[in-house]
């Protein structure tokens, strides 16, 4: 039985009930729907427009409802046209009368409004957790190496020398940035809709301040219309998903290249490694890939609820039906990367003798060796052409700049002295960059502080 049956003499054709039909993935937020019809019966007892008799006999109700899905003895049904239905027909089935009184004053497009405002606001709370733990390895990661000497790239070319903190750093800032997304838009979509019923309110003399307040909200939403058609939050939620699949996917390419043969700066556990069924030899980094791959599927989430919202007029349409199944797929993609990942790097081992090898063979130290120039009255034009005769004379050689002699130095340029040798060794070049931001140990310790305060207080 349809709770709007009453208008049509036909059944309705079971191909258009099936794609009607939203039972088959809104059932995810059967808790929200009950937890927001107790709010909403609550609410109509306060206002006398139910008797507290019927509010205890519904309330009683949907808390039995909630306990029997989640015990597993009530199962939902699969042929239900959403969980709203199917809640309120089996609350009906269960006290009879009282129930048919739960949907006064409510229209569906405020339930679902609700539903989904709070599904969205508990998940945040959620991803706003995971990503916690993420950064928390990650702090732990710059903690233990803030002396980790290693190459820092440009145009994925060695560059300067840096630390393994340092690196890591980098992606702390931008999960910091993440969760500070995820904190703006729960602020800005924690106003309940619940009252605005199917666009024009209700002559019910709803409390939406009280209803607002049992649900945690900050207050009520201040257009019916809007609040029944608004979905800007799940618009934003996506796209602040698709950035931080983003910056996973650029770490994980980061470290399936370090994990590589060429590069061996990291080995990536076994328990987050596959095989070949035919190369005996390899040991894949799969994780990495695979969360580097889910990445367009949120962003397709995220250009599919773009398009279906673009063309749509005032007020509720059946089209923003779509917004459920591929928020709730990026929402459990999103989580599912982020534990994946965090596991990942807490297993994985760092080559640290590799990485310093490869920063000092890779003539990270060029930089301050044209420093060195500049410091002893060399302008820094004709410095960096010195530098750039030494690293040719370098690989002519198959050496590094460190391994030249001071004579080798004085044959291209007389003004190097013995203490060429300790302006350019990479402990030197890392740790006179003081300035906060920089790789140097003095101002990564005064970073990891904040970092530490950061993940206190937030």
């Amino acid at each position: 039985m349809k709770l709007w049956g009453g208008r049509f003499t036909k059944e309705t054709n079971e191909l258009v009930h099936n794609f009607n039909a939203s039972i088959s993935f809104d059932q995810k937020f059967y808790k929200q729907d009950i937890k927001g019809s107790i709010a909403h019966v609550t609410m109509l007892a306060a206002q006398g427009i139910l008797s507290n008799e019927d509010k205890e006999t519904i309330v009683n109700g949907l808390e039995s409802i909630l306990n029997d899905i989640e015990n597993g003895s009530l199962e939902i049904a699969s042929d239900a046209e959403d969980i709203h239905s199917f809640v309120e027909q089996t609350l009906i089935e269960r006290v009879g009368e009282a129930g048919k009184r739960l949907h006064t004053g409510r229209s569906r497009n405020d339930q679902v409004a609700l539903d989904m405002k709070l599904y969205t606001r508990d998940e945040i709370t959620e991803i706003n957790a995971l990503l916690k733990v993420l950064m928390s390895s990650i702090l732990k990661i710059m903690e233990e190496n803030t002396e980790t000497f290693m190459p820092g790239f440009t145009h994925l070319q060695k560059a300067q020398p840096i630390t393994l903190a340092h690196h890591f750093g980098a992606y702390f800032e931008m999960f910091k940035r993440d969760r500070q997304r995820l904190f703006d838009i729960y602020d800005r979509m924690n106003y309940c809709p619940l009252g605005s019923g199917a666009l024009a309110g209700t002559t019910y003399p709803l409390d939406r301040e009280l209803t607002a307040n049992l649900l945690y909200f900050y207050g009520p939403t201040l257009n019916s219309m809007d609040s029944v058609s608004d979905r800007d939050y799940l618009i934003e939620l996506l796209s602040a998903l698709s950035t931080i699949m983003m910056h996973l996917s650029r770490f994980c390419e980061e470290i399936i290249i370090w994990n590589s043969n060429e590069y061996r700066f990291v080995e990536i556990d076994d328990s987050y490694s596959t095989g070949s069924s035919i190369m005996p030899q390899k040991k894949n980094p799969d994780i990495a890939e695979l969360i580097r791959g889910k990445t367009g599927r949120v962003y397709g989430a995220l250009i599919s609820i773009l398009t279906t919202m673009k063309g749509i007029p005032l007020a509720y349409n059946k089209d923003m039906q779509e917004d459920k199944e591929l928020s709730f797929d990026a929402i459990d993609t999103v989580k599912g990367c982020i534990s994946l990942f965090t596991g990942m790097i807490d297993t994985m081992k760092f080559n640290n003798q590799v990485m310093q090898s490869s920063a000092k063979n890779g003539f990270t130290n060029a930089t301050d060796a044209a420093d060195y120039l500049v410091n002893h009255g060399v302008p820094f034009r004709d410095a960096h052409g010195i530098v750039g005769q030494l690293v040719l004379y370098c690989i002519d050689k198959n050496i590094a700049l460190d391994d030249m002699t001071l004579d080798e130095f004085k044959a291209i340029n007389p003004v190097f002295e013995e203490d060429i040798y300790d302006a350019i060794s990479l402990k030197t070049c890392v740790e006179k960059r003081v300035t906060i931001g920089a790789p140097g140990k003095e101002a990564m310790d005064k970073v990891i502080d904040i970092n530490k305060k950061y993940l206190e207080e937030n």
